[in-house]
């Protein structure tokens, strides 16, 4: 079910006490949203006049013809009262995101926000590895977005993990393939939640690992380890390296 902002508006006294006290009057808007931050906007700019950003609390009272609502935090409080409301509603709301494509199971909007993919109706959420993008193509199984992330390759992947893993493309293509600069050993695939990494396969008595960057392996670094183009340019496998690292 979406998150619900609370709409009221009146003619009111809008009083703030923090390091000072400060009182208004005048017609206007209240907006209590889901995170309880209080927002007090009139008629002039964007810009409110009062504030209180997630609260540790928000009371709203209201006797039919008027309301209080009281938003307190720490030492805090902002009180609005009004002797006449105009209006006193709950809307549903939902975060907002660029639209990459139509949720398989109810039909609804999806839309990429701060680092997911989420269905505006069901609300089901999907998180993006880092640097991944979404792309036009659709996952012919399930019927969801695919995903463009580069680990060494670009591998182009169901944006549900359950059904087209990250770490299982990355193992299929790079288990094996580099050498542990330290022991000799073969470099083995790992995961760990969030994290597709390289570690030493004489992990008993070798300690190596290397975090895979988000970029492609384009040649080989003059310490040995292979060298990836990335978003931010060169740099070598080893992040420390201080031949290819961070170049």
């Amino acid at each position: 079910m979406p998150a619900r902002l609370r709409v009221l508006a009146g003619d009111c006294r809008v009083t703030e006490r923090g390091d000072r006290t400060r009182t208004h009057r005048g017609r206007v808007v209240v907006l209590i949203k889901p995170d309880n931050t209080t927002l007090v906007h009139d008629a002039d700019g964007y810009q409110p006049v009062a504030w209180l950003t997630r609260p540790d609390s928000v009371v709203v009272e209201g006797d039919g013809t008027g309301f209080t609502v009281t938003a307190r935090e720490g030492s805090r409080r902002l009180r609005v009262v009004a002797e006449g409301a105009t209006a006193s509603r709950a809307l549903p709301v939902t975060e907002a995101g660029i639209p990459v494509g139509t949720c398989p199971d109810d039909g609804g909007s999806l839309v990429r926000s701060r680092g997911d993919v989420v269905c505006l109706d069901c609300e089901r959420r999907w998180g993006l590895p880092a640097g991944a993008s979404v792309t036009d193509a659709t996952c012919e199984a399930c019927g969801l977005p695919k995903i463009r992330v580069e680990r060494g390759e670009a591998f182009h992947l169901c944006l549900d993990p359950s059904c087209d893993p990250l770490f299982e493309a990355v193992r299929d293509r790079f288990d094996r393939v580099w050498e542990c600069p330290d022991c000799g050993g073969d470099l083995r695939v790992r995961f760990a939640p969030g994290r597709v990494y390289l570690a030493c396969e004489n992990d008993s008595d070798c300690e190596t690992t290397f975090s895979i960057p988000s970029g492609v392996a384009v040649d080989e670094c003059d310490c040995g380890l292979p060298a990836f183009e990335t978003a931010t340019g060169r740099r070598c496998l080893d992040g420390t390296c201080p031949v290819g690292g961070g170049r």
